[in-house]
C-alpha cells in the first residue's frame, strides 16, 4: 500500500507491479439537481475526480445504485446514461455496479485506476515556496441549495451544472504528462477550499497563504451566499477548520463564507514549483482550463492558513 488512511488522501494507491499501482477511491450522493441524466453526468465527474487528483488514469468502474422501488424506471436509465456518457469521455468502462431499492435515490460509482508508483501525487508532498494553482471556481454548494430552494437564477444553475460536469481530465494529463514539478495536488470537494487545503497543509508540515481576491467564484455564488442559501455542509466546514485560518482586514464576509462552501467535482488544487507555475497555468488555460494562480505555501506556521485580501 502507497496511500493509505494516514493523510486523509483522496484515494486509495496500492503498488501491484515494479511500474503500476491501483489508484482506487468511491463516492455516491443523492441528486442535486432535477434533470436525471445531469444528476448523473455530475455524480460520474465527481466520482473520478479523485484518480485525477492523485495524478492516475481511470480505467474501470462500478456503478453504486440506491432507487425507490416504485419510481420511473425511465428515470434510472437517464441517471445511468448521464454517467455513462461521462465514462466514455474519461476512457473508463463501466464493468458492473449494485443496486439496492431505497426510499431515497443515490448515484455513483467506485472507480479504479492506473498510476506510476514514482508519480504518484498524494497530498503530503507540498514545499515551502511552491505556488498554488486552483482549476475550477468556487460556488456550488450555495448555488445547489438554491436550485433546491427554487430561488437560483438560470444563468447561477447553468455556471453550476457546467462546473459540476466538466472532468478534471486534461488539466491531471497535462499535470502528469508534462515535466513541471508538481509537489503535491488534491480535489476540492466536500471540505470546501479551506478544508481540503488545510489537509494538504498538515499532511505536507507547511502553511499557506492564499489572496481572497484571486479566488474564482461561479456567477451567483455571492447572490446565494448574501441571500442566505447556505447549506449545512458549509455550516460544519467552517466550524471545524476555521481555527486554523487567519483573514486580513478588509474581506467580504460572503467571500469568507465562501471559503469554506462544499463543492461537488470540485477543480483540482496544484502545489508547484514557484518558477512552472506561470507557464502551468498558461498550458491549462490553452485548453480551456481555468486555472488561476491563487496563493502561495510557506514554512509551517500559525495560523495553519491566512487569507489575504
Amino acid at each position: 500500500m502507497l496511500v493509505g488512511f494516514d493523510h486523509a488522501d483522496d484515494a486509495g494507491v496500492y503498488q501491484i507491479a515494479p511500474d503500476t499501482a491501483l489508484v482506487q477511491t468511491v463516492d455516491f450522493f443523492t441528486p442535486i439537481v432535477d434533470d436525471p441524466y445531469i444528476f448523473g453526468q455530475i455524480a460520474a465527474t465527481n466520482s473520478l475526480s479523485d484518480v485525477y487528483a492523485m495524478g492516475g488514469r481511470p480505467l474501470t468502474a462500478l456503478a453504486l445504485v440506491c432507487f425507490p422501488e416504485k419510481n420511473d424506471l425511465d428515470i434510472l436509465e437517464r441517471i445511468l446514461a448521464g454517467g455513462l456518457s461521462k465514462m466514455m469521455e474519461a476512457g473508463c468502462t463501466i464493468i458492473g455496479g449494485h443496486s439496492i431499492r431505497d426510499e431515497e435515490t443515490k448515484f455513483g460509482y467506485s472507480v479504479t485506476g492506473l498510476i506510476d508508483p514514482k508519480k504518484v501525487l498524494a497530498n503530503s508532498g507540498a514545499r515551502a515556496g511552491d505556488a498554488l494553482i486552483l482549476t475550477k471556481a468556487i460556488g456550488t454548494g450555495v448555488i445547489s441549495t438554491a436550485i433546491k430552494k427554487e430561488k437560483a437564477e438560470s444563468a447561477w444553475v447553468n455556471s453550476a451544472i457546467a462546473s459540476m460536469t466538466t472532468l478534471n481530465k486534461q488539466a491531471a494529463e497535462v499535470v502528469a504528462g508534462k515535466p513541471y514539478r508538481v509537489h503535491a495536488m488534491t480535489d476540492i470537494t466536500g471540505f470546501g477550499l479551506i478544508g481540503h487545503a488545510r489537509e494538504l497543509a498538515l499532511a505536507s508540515d507547511v502553511s499557506m497563504r492564499i489572496s481572497s481576491s484571486r479566488i474564482p467564484l461561479l456567477e451567483g455564488a455571492l447572490e446565494c451566499v448574501r441571500a442566505g442559501y447556505i447549506p449545512g455542509g458549509l455550516k460544519a466546514n467552517r466550524d471545524f477548520a476555521e481555527c486554523v485560518v487567519s483573514y486580513e482586514a478588509g474581506i467580504p464576509e460572503e467571500v469568507r463564507t465562501l471559503l469554506f462552501d462544499p463543492q461537488t467535482a470540485g477543480g483540482l488544487l496544484i502545489s508547484v514549483a514557484d518558477d512552472d507555475a506561470d507557464q502551468l497555468a498558461r498550458d491549462l488555460t490553452t485548453l480551456g482550463v481555468a486555472a488561476i494562480r491563487i496563493g502561495e505555501v510557506i514554512h509551517a506556521t500559525k495560523p495553519l492558513i491566512r487569507v489575504a485580501s
